[in-house]
């Protein structure tokens, strides 16, 4: 761009997706005249779905809006929490974010996931077919357009992670009511329905079982229950409002 000159300042948080140069506050940026203000912010690196208000020598405007010389643009982060209001909050992620869609899924959001890598136009297409938010540490496909909605997942760490999602979104929690294998909803199931897939120890020393509706996986409270447990009432403690099952 070598056109009109803007004076651009990045929220603190945003600042991360921009080379150090134009960290800074009031960043001299040259426009071509002719690009909207969300063009302008995308190409100083930062995706569209980390934006909320932009404003424009003080006054909000819509990322469509085409800055002229002079202008001093400011550009905020999106409010937190998110409230998605086109439809119901409903989570697809990508094929690195595995363990935050189990998570997700073990307190009862729901949340898509591939196990395999579909490509961007076909999570792109997904999100939009489906309506729902999709989760990415991939910038490039966060700026894809045909998406519902997107976010950027800001940590690597399946902990910081979920906090992030969970505080962003608020999404209800409703623990052990969702199969972290597929995402189908989980029915309790007695011994004897489900003896045939369980061994015999597991029969022995346990008696209450849940069964996935869809993919009829067999849930109960084996070895690895402590460990899920802490995370659902961690979960629960910072952004629910009931005790774990």
């Amino acid at each position: 761009m070598n056109g009109p000159g803007i004076q651009l300042t990045l929220a603190p948080e945003l600042r991360l997706f921009a080379p150090p140069s134009r960290r800074a506050e009031r960043v001299p940026t040259s426009t071509d005249g002719a690009s909207s203000i969300g063009h302008v912010v995308e190409s100083a690196g930062v995706p569209l779905t980390e934006v909320g208000r932009l404003l424009v020598d003080g006054h909000e405007v819509p990322a469509s809006y085409v800055p002229r010389a002079g202008e001093s643009v400011e550009v905020f982060a999106v409010d937190r929490p998110q409230r998605i209001t086109d439809a119901p909050l409903r989570f697809l992620l990508d094929v690195h974010l595995g363990t935050l869609a189990r998570r997700l899924r073990l307190l009862g959001v729901d949340a898509a996931y591939e196990n395999e890598d579909i490509g961007d136009p076909a999570l792109a297409t997904r999100s939009a077919a489906e309506r729902r938010v999709l989760l990415s540490r991939d910038r490039g496909l966060l700026r894809r357009r045909e998406i519902f909605a997107g976010a950027y997942v800001y940590s690597d760490n399946p902990d910081e992670q979920l906090r992030d999602v969970l505080g962003r979104f608020a999404p209800a929690l409703a623990p052990w009511t969702r199969c972290t294998a597929c995402n189908g909803p989980l029915h309790a199931a007695d011994k004897d329905s489900v003896g045939d897939r369980l061994e015999h120890g597991t029969q022995r020393s346990y008696d209450v079982f849940a069964q996935c509706a869809d993919c009829e996986r067999v849930y109960w409270r084996g070895a690895h229950h402590a460990r899920l447990e802490r995370i659902v009432t961690e979960a629960l403690a910072e952004f629910g409002d009931g005790p774990a099952a």
